[in-house]
């Protein structure tokens, strides 16, 4: 809030015998920025910086993503039964349990970020998640040792988990701390661009060993590939991340190499991670938090998790058919992302993000619809047509959710608000929507669900700012040339007296 104007508050007066003293006051509130305040972004810097998070975001993601392309093969591997749902359900449980820790993982990482530095924490979950994936691929199945199988298979599933809750949280802070303000939604986007070629990766080669292996084949031995590539990734992942420098921002924040004069007014002073400081002081924008992602990790498993095992468990496709279509909408969306980011940077963010719920709140029934139809191009369009409204949040998504928290709290508060809403919503979404189905008996039901998802949605973008073109709450403003901070300087220079 804004602090009071003194000529207002004192005695008109007062005012008039003292000017030069109100004066002082006003310039001590209100301080001018200087040149010395101002970031100038490195041009080469930003793209390394963008390059290493959003390759290391897309290793993630492709550990992730493995789990839920391989969810029926490992429901027989590991939950033997003589019910398909009842395999369907506790892999899907099994997946959910990872959801459950990353709350955990966020209030661990994300002060821990604030503290020591995102390059760090980066690190440290891109190694614990390499050790989680690659060790599921090394456990003997339920025949070999019984219920121990699913145990150790919830166990590094819950290590996954934790892991990645410090990784959306610190990959979008790492990327919006160093993109220029004018461009943070384009630079931000490519973290979203980072989690489908992780999908992409995933998917290609789950493909491939099901086009090339028979059923027996891949519950032998063949599921076990994927995970185990992820130990290498995990390493490439690793070294990008080693090679960064902190991002500018936490550098001003700590008084590192670049320091922030007392005149910029927004800058923190402190890089205290407090966690009971986030749930006490900033709990109406961590609940705005929590909805956004709600709504939007709801329809983003929905599409990029659920939707291949929909159309072979419930719609009996292969395992093939589904994973093929999904792979072509997801290479499209990566095509046109960062021409999404562009739009939110021009536009705004809430146009973008208000599109995308919409899209989900009026499309999600005829899409479905489409999808039920027998044939590729029906269900292609369908599958597109959540695609296009998912892309308007994953797009700007990445920007808007940083900036709605200031610098000395940023990767703790959207670590937490991601995490607990990811967990509560975005995990359980393919156990739900199985489950609904299963009780309802309508396939017609992710449908159902999206929607709900979105009309929360659309009420929370109607709530949050606009943050587009704007300096980070807490940081100084970030600009690409010297010529643009000069202008931002002369723009606060007084009007000459004559």
């Amino acid at each position: 809030m804004a602090a009071p104007d003194p000529q207002q508050a004192a005695d008109p007066a007062a005012v008039k015998r003292h000017p030069a003293l109100f004066r002082a006051i006003r310039k001590r509130q209100n301080p001018r920025l200087r040149r010395t305040d101002i970031t100038v972004t490195d041009d080469a810097a930003v793209k390394r910086a963008v390059k290493a998070a959003s390759l290391g975001n897309a290793m993630e993601w492709f550990d992730f993503g493995i789990y839920s392309y391989l969810a029926v093969t490992i429901g027989h591997v590991f939950f033997p039964s003589g019910n398909d749902t009842t395999q369907l359900l506790s892999s899907f449980a099994t997946f959910a349990v990872a959801f459950l820790v990353r709350p955990l993982g966020g209030m661990f990482f994300g002060p821990m970020g604030d503290k020591v530095g995102r390059k760090k924490v980066l690190a440290l979950t891109m190694i614990l998640m390499a050790v989680g994936t690659f060790a599921i691929g090394l456990i003997p199945s339920h025949d070999t040792i019984g219920v121990w199988a699913a145990v150790l298979l919830i166990f590094f599933r819950m290590l996954q988990g934790f892991s990645t809750g410090g990784e959306y949280g610190g990959a979008s802070t790492f990327i919006a701390e160093y993109a220029p303000d004018k461009r943070r939604g384009f630079f931000g986007s490519f973290l979203e661009f980072g989690t489908l070629a992780g999908y992409v990766g995933a998917a290609g080669l789950v493909t491939a060993l099901y086009a090339l292996l028979n059923d027996a084949q891949m519950e032998a031995w063949g599921w076990r590939i994927p995970f185990l590539i992820a130990g290498p990734l995990g390493l490439v992942g690793l070294y990008l991340r080693l090679k960064l420098d902190e991002t500018p921002a936490f550098q001003k924040l700590e008084g590192g190499t670049a320091h922030a004069s007392e005149a910029a007014d927004g800058v923190e002073a402190t890089a205290k991670g407090d966690l009971a400081k986030i749930f006490r002081q900033y709990w109406p924008t961590l609940i705005l938090c929590i909805c956004l992602v709600g709504a939007y990790n709801i329809t983003d498993y929905m599409l990029l998790s659920y939707m291949p095992t929909y159309l072979s468990d419930e719609l009996g496709y292969s395992e093939t058919h589904g994973l093929l279509i999904l792979l072509a909408v997801m290479v499209f969306l990566m095509l046109i992302i960062s021409q999404v980011g562009k739009l939110s940077d021009r536009f705004g963010r809430k146009p973008l993000l208000m599109t995308g719920m919409l899209g989900f709140l009026f499309l999600s029934l005829p899409a479905f619809l489409l999808i039920r139809i027998d044939g590729i191009l029906p269900i292609t369009i369908g599958m597109l047509m959540l695609g296009l409204s998912l892309v308007c949040m994953l797009g700007t998504m990445s920007a808007a959710l940083p900036a709605l928290f200031p610098t000395n709290v940023r990767y703790g508060s959207l670590s937490v608000g991601y995490n607990l809403s990811a967990s509560i919503f975005g995990g359980t979404t393919p156990l739900v929507i199985t489950a609904l189905i299963s009780w309802t008996g309508s396939n017609l039901m992710p449908a159902y669900y999206a929607m709900a998802a979105a009309l929360i949605g659309v009420i929370a973008v109607a709530c949050m700012k606009e943050t587009a073109q704007q300096p980070l709450i807490g940081s100084p403003p970030s600009v690409e040339t010297d010529e643009e901070a000069a202008e931002l300087v002369q723009a606060q220079a007084p009007d000459p007296k004559f």
